[in-house]
């Protein structure tokens, strides 16, 4: 099957560079024997058409000839453009599998703009697929075939692991997954700024919060141990840690994360047509 990445940008690379590298780790699958890109930045192209199994189309309209489903990478501003020129001059896609990563647009608004038929799957990745990383949610429209859910799922598990929801779950997911990298971010800042008002250079304090980040996650993922228990197994009665976990407590952190999760999920909801 050939893939078509509409839009090479940060997130569109990311996915393409992920899906090239999988297909040069196994190239006998045969589920996805090579990947075309456009993009209006012909820099970015003529980049991604230098890794294994990728190719460059000259315009939108040579990479829907060539590809057998499309990926659109498109901020959720230009969607609709995007679609109308689709539909324009291709009234039969309906006849392809169209997976979208567009935050906010709905698989009823695909199937409106390019027909009631349109194989669709909306998505919601994470911005550490760029590293291999990341989480994706799935979230498929009707007329969708085993073969068409099994392509979806090896393209996003290629840069990450993948989930499949109704999509009524879109909206939290997106808190939860989609805008959480964020919210790490600040926890790993606020870290950092300890460390370094402690006296550790930035280097290391980054080091020191940013591998102890990871490796919580790790063991939350791994361990099969419930996360309240993790936590209590390291808070020792009388310890360094209850301390700080009680000034946690104090400010209603996990409280504050659930407002915040919850906020991403009701401006998710606004924003989708």
């Amino acid at each position: 099957m050939k893939i078509g990445f509409i839009g090479a940008g940060n997130m569109g690379g990311a996915l393409a560079k992920g899906y090239a590298s999988s297909l040069s780790a196994d190239l006998s699958t045969g589920l996805i024997d090579s990947i075309i890109v456009y993009d209006a930045d012909t820099d970015k192209v003529t980049a991604l058409s230098a890794l294994p199994a990728v190719q460059g189309a000259s315009s939108l309209a040579d990479l829907y000839a060539k590809a057998d489903a499309l990926v659109l990478c498109v901020k959720p501003q230009m969607i609709d453009i995007l679609l109308d020129e689709i539909a324009w001059f291709a009234p039969d896609a309906g006849g392809k599998l169209v997976i979208s990563i567009a935050a906010g647009v709905s698989i009823g608004h695909l199937q409106t703009r390019l027909g009631e038929g349109t194989k669709a799957v909306r998505v919601m990745p994470n911005t550490p697929a760029m590293l291999g990383a990341g989480m994706s949610a799935l979230s498929e429209g009707a007329a969708l075939s085993a073969a068409d859910r099994e392509t979806a799922e090896t393209l996003f598990a290629s840069v990450g692991k993948t989930v499949w929801v109704t999509e009524d779950l879109m909206d939290i997911v997106t808190g939860i997954s989609g805008s959480s990298p964020a919210y790490a971010y600040m926890y790993i800042e606020g870290l950092i700024n300890a460390g370094v008002a402690g006296g550790l250079t930035r280097e290391a304090a980054t080091l020191l919060a940013a591998q102890s980040t990871l490796g919580a996650a790790r063991m939350a993922l791994e361990s099969g141990t419930d996360p309240l228990q993790l936590r209590l197994n390291v808070c020792s009665p009388g310890g360094t840690t209850i301390e700080a976990v009680k000034v946690l407590e104090e400010a209603g952190l996990t409280d504050i994360i659930e407002k915040a999760a919850a906020a991403a999920a009701v401006k998710s909801k606004t924003m989708t047509k």
